[in-house]
C-alpha cells in the first residue's frame, strides 16, 4: 500500500538553503515528503490557490516581502494550512511574534537537521489538524453546518480589520425567518427544522464561497458580503427573495418559505464594530418584519 506523501511548499528564495532543506527532507524515513519550491512570496500564494498543500516552510526574507508582514500576508490566505516560520538569528524576535499570531512553529537557519525538520513539519501538520477539528466542533451549526454565532463573530472580526487596512467596503445582510413559530406549532419541529436547513442551503446558493454564512440564532441568519456595495446587495438579497418564491410554487409543503432582511454598509473611511454594524442591520430588519405583519394583518 503506498504511503500519502505530506506536500511541503517552501518559500524560499536562496539555493543553498534549498538544498539543504530538500537533502533533509529526504533523509526522513517516516513521514515521506513531497517538496515544493517557489522564491517568492506571491509566487507561493498562487501555488497555494490551487490547492493540495499540507504545510508552509516560510523564509521571512524575500525579494517580495520581509518581515512579520510576509507572514501577515500568507496566514490571512490560509489560516488552515500550518505555517513554520524560518529565519536567522537577528530576526528571532519576530519569528516569535508568528508563533503568538498562528504560525505552528519556528526554524533558525543553521540550528536544524534533518531529525528536527521531519519532527517540526510532522507536528505543525498534527496539530493545526487537531486545532482545525476543534474550531470547528465550536464555531459550525449542527443543524444547518453553517458558522454559528461565536464562528460568525470571529471570521467578521478578522475580516473588519481587513477592510480598515485595505479600504474595502462590505454589506452585512440581516434576515429573520418569518412565521417560523407557526410552522413548528403546525407541522412539528422536526419540520421546522428541516425548513431551516432548506434556507441555509439557499443563503449558501445564493452568495459567494467568500461571504460568511451564519445561522446565529433560532431562526436569525447574517451574511458579512465582502467587497460589495450595498447596491449590489440588493440584487442578492432580490435573488435570494426570487429563489424562495420559486420554491414556494415548486413544493408543496403546506407553507411558505419567506425573510425579513435589513442591511448595514461597512464603510473603512468610518469604521465600526462588526457588533454595531450588526445592530444596524437588525434594526432595520425589524422595521421591514414589522411593517410586513401589519401589512398581512390588514389583508
Amino acid at each position: 500500500m503506498e504511503v500519502k506523501k505530506n506536500v511541503v511548499l517552501l518559500i524560499e528564495d536562496n539555493p543553498g538553503d534549498v538544498r539543504l532543506i530538500q537533502e533533509m527532507l529526504k533523509e526522513a524515513k517516516k513521514p515521506l515528503f513531497h517538496l515544493e519550491v517557489v522564491d517568492r512570496l506571491q509566487n507561493g500564494i498562487k501555488r497555494l490557490g490551487q490547492g493540495g498543500i499540507d504545510i508552509i516552510l516560510l523564509d521571512m526574507t524575500l525579494p517580495d516581502s520581509q518581515g512579520f508582514g510576509t507572514f501577515e500576508k500568507i496566514h490571512t490566505v490560509v489560516p488552515d494550512i500550518p505555517i513554520v516560520v524560518m529565519t536567522g538569528l537577528s530576526d528571532e524576535t519576530i519569528a516569535m511574534k508568528t508563533v503568538k499570531e498562528g504560525a505552528q512553529d519556528y526554524l533558525v537557519k543553521g540550528q536544524v537537521d534533518s531529525s528536527t525538520l521531519s519532527r517540526v513539519v510532522r507536528y505543525a501538520i498534527e496539530r493545526q489538524r487537531l486545532l482545525t477539528e476543534l474550531r470547528n466542533l465550536s464555531i459550525i451549526d449542527e443543524l444547518t453546518a453553517l458558522y454559528n454565532r461565536r464562528g460568525f463573530l470571529a471570521l467578521a472580526q478578522q475580516q473588519l480589520k481587513m477592510a480598515e487596512r485595505k479600504r474595502i467596503s462590505m454589506v452585512l445582510i440581516y434576515a429573520d425567518m418569518d412565521n417560523m413559530k407557526q410552522i413548528n406549532d403546525r407541522h412539528g419541529h422536526q419540520e421546522g427544522d428541516r425548513a431551516l436547513v432548506e434556507m441555509a442551503s439557499t443563503l449558501k446558493k445564493t452568495f459567494r464561497e467568500s461571504d460568511i454564512i451564519a445561522r446565529i440564532g433560532g431562526d436569525e441568519f447574517v451574511v458579512l458580503a465582502i467587497e460589495v456595495q450595498e447596491m449590489n446587495a440588493e440584487v442578492l438579497t432580490q435573488r435570494l427573495q426570487k429563489t424562495l418564491m420559486d420554491r414556494n410554487q415548486r413544493q408543496e409543503t403546506g407553507y411558505e418559505l419567506s425573510v425579513s432582511i435589513g442591511m448595514a454598509s461597512y464603510d473603512p473611511n468610518y469604521p465600526c464594530s462588526i457588533i454595531e454594524l450588526m445592530a444596524r442591520a437588525d434594526q432595520l430588519m425589524y422595521e421591514r418584519k414589522r411593517i410586513k405583519e401589519q401589512q398581512e394583518a390588514s389583508e
